[in-house]
């Protein structure tokens, strides 16, 4: 119940409440706050004129390359033509000159260095990122990381000293177990072949290929992997269905780093490799790649067509890098996860 006195004080207390509402004016309701001050532009404009700069050097750098490289080529490139390309004569005293011997061994040993480094720089990354115990991981990651710290000359070093005489005891069994594939001939006597080769490139760009791999599988969401554990997944389903998926351009472009490194090595090479300018089947024969010719002959070179002849296999192999660059990104497109999802949306 409700007595008349109730009543008299709710009638006061709105009466007062009003007239100090009155006395006080209307409230702002950005009353007591702070008004922010208008955002500046200035470092977003510095950032965009640095990166754009940025930009703008690689690729007036990489035009410059090209430009340099192509000028200095003009004297074999106007005598031999794209008939450089396919002929494997190299005699400086002749002035006969092709490439055909270089570009093909610069090939087979930068794809066979590669065959055997991805699928071993994949499982690397997949074990120090998913598999190996955290003490483990913290031992073998940076040792895995410092063979790429090892200078070329050092690798030239143990290719002579340690790969040869290890590959010329293993080639006559390889030859034994594989000798109905013609890149498994007949056994050399020397150590010294694109073989050797292969296996120096294989450790000296396995490095960046398990580094960049291990990154790209730990930056995988652990909830999409908790999840499919926990719908009874086993491990390798959830390697073969999510983390590979996921990351599949991202490992394309650490194999395409490793494959411009193993394209433009010439230093080691040059120590196991023979310098010979042939063409072979078998890796167990000796050959030469277009950077060791260059390193090897450059300082040396008795006539200007020769020097010329150098450049223009220099250009020859720029445009081999870029070729590959742009089919092997195509390829890790082709696979990437989530530009095929946003296709399907």
């Amino acid at each position: 119940m409700v007595g008349p006195g109730d009543e008299d004080f709710r009638t006061l207390r709105a009466v007062s409440s009003g007239t100090m509402s009155r006395s006080q004016g209307p409230r702002s309701p950005t009353r007591g706050r702070v008004r922010p001050k208008p955002a500046s532009r200035t470092g977003d404009r510095v950032m965009f004129v640095l990166c754009a700069v940025a930009c703008l050097i690689v690729v007036l750098t990489l035009a410059d390359v090209v430009y340099q490289l192509a000028d200095n080529a003009r004297p074999a490139i106007s005598k031999f033509g794209l008939g450089f390309l396919v002929h494997s004569t190299w005699r400086p005293g002749f002035k006969q000159f092709g490439a055909g011997a270089l570009i093909y061994g610069t090939l087979v040993s930068s794809f066979f260095a590669l065959a055997l480094a991805t699928p071993l720089g994949v499982a690397i990354g997949l074990y120090l990122s998913m598999m190996a115990p955290p003490r483990v991981r913290a031992t073998v990651g940076p040792l895995v990381e410092m063979l790429a710290a090892v200078p070329s000359i050092i690798y030239g070093f143990w290719g002579i000293v340690v790969l040869v005489p290890f590959v010329l005891s293993i080639e006559p069994a390889l030859h034994g177990a594989l000798g109905f594939i013609p890149l498994f001939g007949h056994p050399a006597t020397i150590g010294i072949s694109v073989f050797s080769a292969g296996l120096v490139l294989t450790v000296m760009i396995l490095p960046i290929i398990s580094a960049l791999s291990r990154d790209l599988f730990l930056t995988v969401p652990g909830e999409l992997k908790d999840g499919a554990a926990a719908l009874g997944a086993t491990q390798w389903e959830i390697i073969r269905g999510i983390v590979l998926p996921s990351t599949a351009s991202g490992v394309g472009a650490a194999v395409v780093l490793g494959l411009g490194r193993a394209l433009g090595e010439a230093i080691a090479v040059s120590f196991v490799i023979g310098d010979v300018n042939a063409t072979h089947v078998s890796l167990f024969a000796p050959g030469a790649t277009a950077a060791e010719r260059i390193a090897n002959q450059f300082q040396g070179a008795i006539n200007e067509l020769q020097i010329a002849s150098m450049f223009y296999v220099g250009l020859i192999l720029v445009v081999i890098g870029m070729i590959t660059s742009v089919a092997a990104r195509a390829i890790a497109r082709r696979f990437d996860v989530n530009r095929a999802l946003g296709a399907t949306v």
